[in-house]
């Protein structure tokens, strides 16, 4: 190898690559949404209160890293998972069934990593604290 094949390469040549069309199958039935039932989806507000420094886009984005952490903490298990809080919270255990006490602990665990991303950047937050509310 001299410097001439060290500095300029000479390009490789590209295999050949051989592209047939595709043979129609008769089984092959078209996709269609309207048969596809949607997951019923209940929405939820998150609300950064009392925070001293009403920056708002330091709010928004705190926001929007609670949401984004409790999302991918209980997936599509928020709303339930709030509600079973919320029962628990209001009622004894012994009114609970076992899946709305697992679900209220997982709520436990959810809110507070998501609290902890929330406030991760926002400095003085000796007061300020998330409302999550169903719509």
């Amino acid at each position: 190898m001299d410097q001439a094949e060290l500095f300029f390469p000479q390009p490789m040549p590209a295999p050949a690559i051989d592209v047939a069309p595709l043979e129609a199958c008769d089984d092959d039935t078209p996709f269609r949404f309207e048969e596809v039932e949607p997951e019923p989806r209940v929405a939820y507000l998150v609300r950064l209160a009392d925070y001293p420094h009403p920056v708002a886009d330091a709010v928004k984005v705190a926001e929007q890293r609670f949401r984004r952490e409790l999302d991918r903490q209980l997936g599509h298990d928020v709303v339930p998972a709030l509600r079973a809080f919320q029962n628990a919270s209001e009622s004894g255990e012994s009114d609970l069934t076992k899946d709305e006490i697992a679900l209220a602990k997982r709520w436990i665990k959810a809110f507070d990593a998501a609290r902890t991303a929330g406030l991760r950047d926002l400095g003085d937050t000796d007061e300020a604290y998330f409302a999550v509310r169903v719509l």
